[in-house]
C-alpha cells in the first residue's frame, strides 16, 4: 500500500487557517452577523478552529454550527440505499446573516452547491461565502 503524502504540517495548517481567518474578518469588516457553518464532517473542526482564531484576533467569537448536506448531494443514490444522516446544528436563524461555509477542500464544487441548497432551505441569509484552507 502506498504511503500517504503529507501536504501540510501542523505549522503550515495553522498559518493557512490564520490567513483564512484574517481574510474573513477583512472581507466582512469584522464579525457582526457572521456565522461559520462547517460542512460535515471535516469542515466542522475547521470551522471551530477558525472561530477560535477570529475570536483571538477580534475579541468576539462568531456563531458556529454544522451542516449535514447528505440529502442535498446529487450522487445520493450512489452513496447507499439508506444514507446515514448526521445532525445539522445551526445556532439560530440564518436570515440576514453572513454565512461562511467551511470545508477542508474545494474540488468540483458539488459539495459547495449542496451546502448552498441546504442553507437556502434554512432561510435567506444576507450573503454566503466559501471558506477553505485547502488542507
Amino acid at each position: 500500500m502506498r504511503e500517504k503524502a503529507q501536504i501540510m504540517d501542523s505549522e503550515q495548517i495553522r498559518r493557512a487557517l490564520t490567513r483564512v481567518a484574517h481574510e474573513i474578518i477583512e472581507r466582512n469588516k469584522g464579525t457582526e452577523n457572521l456565522m461559520l457553518l462547517g460542512i460535515k464532517t471535516r469542515g466542522v473542526p475547521l470551522a471551530q478552529r477558525l472561530a477560535d482564531l477570529i475570536e483571538s484576533i477580534e475579541g468576539q467569537r462568531p456563531s458556529v454550527g454544522s451542516l449535514d448536506i447528505t440529502l442535498y448531494r446529487d450522487d445520493l443514490t450512489d452513496i447507499a440505499d439508506q444514507p446515514v444522516l448526521n445532525e445539522t446544528s445551526v445556532p439560530g436563524s440564518v436570515v440576514g446573516k453572513i454565512i461562511v461555509l467551511v470545508d477542508d477542500v474545494l474540488y468540483t464544487g458539488r459539495t459547495a452547491r449542496a451546502a448552498l441548497d441546504a442553507v437556502i432551505d434554512l432561510g435567506r441569509p444576507q450573503l454566503i461565502q466559501l471558506g477553505s484552507s485547502q488542507v
